[in-house]
Protein backbone atom coordinates (compact mmCIF):
# COMPACT_ATOMS: atom_id res chain seq x y z
CA UNK A 1 0.00 0.00 0.00
CA UNK A 2 2.63 2.53 1.21
CA UNK A 3 4.45 1.81 -2.33
CA UNK A 4 1.76 2.01 -4.04
CA UNK A 5 0.64 5.65 -2.85
CA UNK A 6 4.02 6.92 -2.94
CA UNK A 7 4.07 5.28 -6.93
CA UNK A 8 0.81 6.83 -7.53
CA UNK A 9 1.35 10.37 -6.05
CA UNK A 10 4.56 10.69 -8.13
CA UNK A 11 2.79 9.54 -11.34
CA UNK A 12 0.33 12.27 -10.19
CA UNK A 13 3.23 15.18 -9.65
CA UNK A 14 4.30 14.21 -13.78
CA UNK A 15 1.05 13.88 -15.59
CA UNK A 16 0.93 17.39 -17.02
CA UNK A 17 0.95 18.87 -21.04
CA UNK A 18 2.34 21.22 -22.55
CA UNK A 19 3.51 23.20 -25.59
CA UNK A 20 7.36 22.57 -26.79
CA UNK A 21 9.30 21.97 -29.36
CA UNK A 22 10.86 17.76 -29.70
CA UNK A 23 14.52 19.10 -30.54
CA UNK A 24 14.72 20.66 -27.16
CA UNK A 25 15.72 18.81 -24.03
CA UNK A 26 14.17 16.87 -21.82
CA UNK A 27 15.00 19.44 -18.63
CA UNK A 28 14.28 22.53 -20.46
CA UNK A 29 10.71 21.68 -21.42
CA UNK A 30 10.37 20.11 -18.17
CA UNK A 31 10.58 23.30 -16.57
CA UNK A 32 8.62 24.76 -19.31
CA UNK A 33 5.83 22.82 -18.51
CA UNK A 34 6.03 23.30 -14.50
CA UNK A 35 6.32 26.89 -14.79
CA UNK A 36 3.22 27.13 -17.40
CA UNK A 37 0.50 24.20 -15.89
CA UNK A 38 -1.71 25.33 -12.96
CA UNK A 39 -3.83 22.50 -13.66
CA UNK A 40 -4.18 19.43 -15.63
CA UNK A 41 -6.13 16.27 -16.17
CA UNK A 42 -5.62 12.58 -17.91
CA UNK A 43 -5.55 9.37 -18.19
CA UNK A 44 -2.68 6.76 -16.91
CA UNK A 45 -1.59 3.29 -17.18
CA UNK A 46 0.97 2.01 -14.27
CA UNK A 47 3.08 -0.95 -14.19
CA UNK A 48 4.96 -2.47 -11.63
CA UNK A 49 8.31 -4.18 -12.82
CA UNK A 50 9.36 -7.17 -11.57
CA UNK A 51 13.18 -7.85 -10.20
CA UNK A 52 14.23 -10.31 -12.45
CA UNK A 53 16.21 -10.57 -15.74
CA UNK A 54 13.30 -10.53 -18.04
CA UNK A 55 12.09 -6.97 -16.82
CA UNK A 56 8.35 -8.63 -17.06
CA UNK A 57 5.95 -5.98 -16.50
CA UNK A 58 3.13 -7.63 -14.07
CA UNK A 59 -0.26 -6.14 -12.94
CA UNK A 60 -0.79 -2.96 -15.06
CA UNK A 61 -3.68 -0.55 -13.34
CA UNK A 62 -5.34 2.30 -15.34
CA UNK A 63 -6.77 5.33 -13.85
CA UNK A 64 -7.35 8.97 -14.62
CA UNK A 65 -6.18 12.16 -12.66
CA UNK A 66 -6.89 15.43 -12.22
CA UNK A 67 -4.80 18.18 -10.44
CA UNK A 68 -4.57 21.57 -9.22
CA UNK A 69 -1.41 23.34 -8.21
CA UNK A 70 -0.26 23.38 -5.40
CA UNK A 71 -1.37 20.57 -3.36
CA UNK A 72 -5.11 20.03 -4.83
CA UNK A 73 -5.54 16.65 -6.71
CA UNK A 74 -7.75 13.66 -7.64
CA UNK A 75 -5.98 10.10 -8.64
CA UNK A 76 -8.25 7.36 -9.51
CA UNK A 77 -7.49 3.46 -9.44
CA UNK A 78 -10.39 2.12 -12.08
CA UNK A 79 -8.56 -1.37 -13.01
CA UNK A 80 -7.46 -3.94 -11.72
CA UNK A 81 -9.49 -2.86 -8.38
CA UNK A 82 -10.74 0.58 -7.27
CA UNK A 83 -8.80 3.02 -5.15
CA UNK A 84 -9.13 6.90 -4.79
CA UNK A 85 -6.15 9.35 -3.42
CA UNK A 86 -7.63 12.73 -3.17
CA UNK A 87 -5.79 15.86 -1.60
CA UNK A 88 -7.30 19.36 -0.72
CA UNK A 89 -4.33 21.38 -0.32
CA UNK A 90 -3.54 19.93 3.29
CA UNK A 91 -4.96 16.91 3.72
CA UNK A 92 -4.05 13.73 1.95
CA UNK A 93 -7.35 11.20 2.11
CA UNK A 94 -6.54 7.31 0.41
CA UNK A 95 -10.11 5.25 0.12
CA UNK A 96 -10.08 1.69 -0.09
CA UNK A 97 -13.32 1.15 -1.90
CA UNK A 98 -13.46 -2.86 -1.06
CA UNK A 99 -12.63 -1.87 2.58
CA UNK A 100 -14.57 0.88 2.31
CA UNK A 101 -11.60 2.21 4.81
CA UNK A 102 -10.15 6.01 4.30
CA UNK A 103 -6.71 7.17 5.41
CA UNK A 104 -5.56 10.52 5.95
CA UNK A 105 -2.16 12.30 6.40
CA UNK A 106 -0.94 15.50 6.41
CA UNK A 107 -0.27 16.42 2.63
CA UNK A 108 3.32 17.61 3.36
CA UNK A 109 4.32 14.61 5.64
CA UNK A 110 2.75 12.25 2.96
CA UNK A 111 5.03 14.12 -0.16
CA UNK A 112 8.14 15.45 1.22
CA UNK A 113 10.85 14.99 -1.56
CA UNK A 114 8.17 12.45 -3.51
CA UNK A 115 8.28 12.87 -7.15
CA UNK A 116 4.94 15.29 -6.36
CA UNK A 117 6.98 17.76 -4.57
CA UNK A 118 7.58 18.67 -8.11
CA UNK A 119 4.24 19.21 -8.67
CA UNK A 120 2.62 20.79 -5.50
CA UNK A 121 5.45 22.32 -4.37
CA UNK A 122 7.39 25.72 -5.48
CA UNK A 123 8.76 25.83 -8.99
CA UNK A 124 12.01 25.85 -7.39
CA UNK A 125 12.52 22.00 -8.64
CA UNK A 126 16.48 21.98 -7.70
CA UNK A 127 15.84 22.52 -3.99
CA UNK A 128 14.65 19.47 -3.40
CA UNK A 129 15.88 17.42 -6.64
CA UNK A 130 18.92 17.09 -8.56
CA UNK A 131 17.72 17.20 -12.31
CA UNK A 132 19.63 16.67 -15.33
CA UNK A 133 18.92 15.34 -19.11
CA UNK A 134 19.31 12.04 -20.16
CA UNK A 135 19.23 11.87 -23.85
CA UNK A 136 17.24 10.49 -26.03
CA UNK A 137 15.61 6.89 -25.93
CA UNK A 138 12.25 5.21 -27.42
CA UNK A 139 11.99 8.33 -29.53
CA UNK A 140 11.82 10.59 -26.28
CA UNK A 141 14.20 13.25 -24.43
CA UNK A 142 14.61 12.00 -21.11
CA UNK A 143 15.65 13.65 -17.60
CA UNK A 144 16.46 12.19 -14.56
CA UNK A 145 15.68 13.54 -11.45
CA UNK A 146 17.57 12.56 -7.97
CA UNK A 147 15.79 13.61 -4.93
CA UNK A 148 18.36 14.96 -2.37
CA UNK A 149 16.87 13.81 1.31
CA UNK A 150 18.52 10.88 2.17
CA UNK A 151 15.34 9.35 3.80
CA UNK A 152 13.82 9.10 0.11
CA UNK A 153 11.69 6.80 -0.99
CA UNK A 154 13.25 6.90 -4.43
CA UNK A 155 16.32 6.40 -5.94
CA UNK A 156 15.82 8.08 -9.06
CA UNK A 157 12.93 9.53 -11.27
CA UNK A 158 13.26 9.45 -15.14
CA UNK A 159 10.78 11.40 -16.97
CA UNK A 160 10.22 11.08 -20.91
CA UNK A 161 9.25 14.20 -22.83
CA UNK A 162 7.71 13.94 -25.94
CA UNK A 163 6.77 16.84 -27.78
CA UNK A 164 6.90 19.16 -25.00
CA UNK A 165 4.27 16.59 -22.91
CA UNK A 166 5.87 14.19 -20.40
CA UNK A 167 4.51 10.92 -21.89
CA UNK A 168 6.03 8.29 -19.85
CA UNK A 169 8.32 8.18 -16.27
CA UNK A 170 10.07 5.65 -14.70
CA UNK A 171 10.36 5.27 -10.65
CA UNK A 172 13.19 3.30 -8.84
CA UNK A 173 12.92 2.85 -5.14
CA UNK A 174 15.09 2.38 -2.68
CA UNK A 175 14.44 -1.50 -2.99
CA UNK A 176 14.87 -1.40 -6.36
CA UNK A 177 11.87 -2.02 -7.37
CA UNK A 178 10.53 0.01 -10.91
CA UNK A 179 7.25 1.44 -11.59
CA UNK A 180 6.61 2.21 -15.55
CA UNK A 181 3.96 4.71 -16.01
CA UNK A 182 2.38 6.28 -19.66
CA UNK A 183 0.13 9.36 -19.27
CA UNK A 184 -2.40 9.93 -22.40
CA UNK A 185 -5.22 12.41 -23.21
CA UNK A 186 -3.65 15.48 -20.93
CA UNK A 187 -5.46 18.58 -21.02
CA UNK A 188 -4.05 21.33 -19.35
CA UNK A 189 -5.54 24.16 -17.42
CA UNK A 190 -9.01 23.02 -17.62
CA UNK A 191 -11.72 25.14 -16.18
CA UNK A 192 -12.15 23.25 -12.33
CA UNK A 193 -15.00 23.83 -9.93
CA UNK A 194 -13.91 25.45 -6.38
CA UNK A 195 -15.08 22.36 -4.31
CA UNK A 196 -14.05 19.72 -7.08
CA UNK A 197 -11.47 18.55 -4.35
CA UNK A 198 -13.62 18.82 -1.47
CA UNK A 199 -13.16 14.83 -0.24
CA UNK A 200 -16.62 13.51 1.01
CA UNK A 201 -16.28 10.50 3.55
CA UNK A 202 -18.29 7.65 1.89
CA UNK A 203 -21.31 6.66 4.07
CA UNK A 204 -20.33 4.08 6.59
CA UNK A 205 -16.46 4.12 5.83
CA UNK A 206 -14.27 3.93 8.80
CA UNK A 207 -11.77 6.46 8.93
CA UNK A 208 -7.83 6.15 10.05
CA UNK A 209 -5.47 9.33 10.52
CA UNK A 210 -1.84 8.64 10.33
Amino acid sequence: MHTLIKTAIGALALGLAMAGSVQAAALDQFKSFVAGTKAARGEFTQHQVKKSNTGKAVQPSTGTFVFARPGKFIWTYVKPYEQLLQADGDQLYIYDKDLNQVTVKKLGDALGSSPAAILFGSNDLEKNFALTDAGARGGMEWLNATPKAKDSQFQQISIGMKNGAPAAMELRDAFGQTSILTFTKFERNPALGAEQFKFVVPKGADVFKN
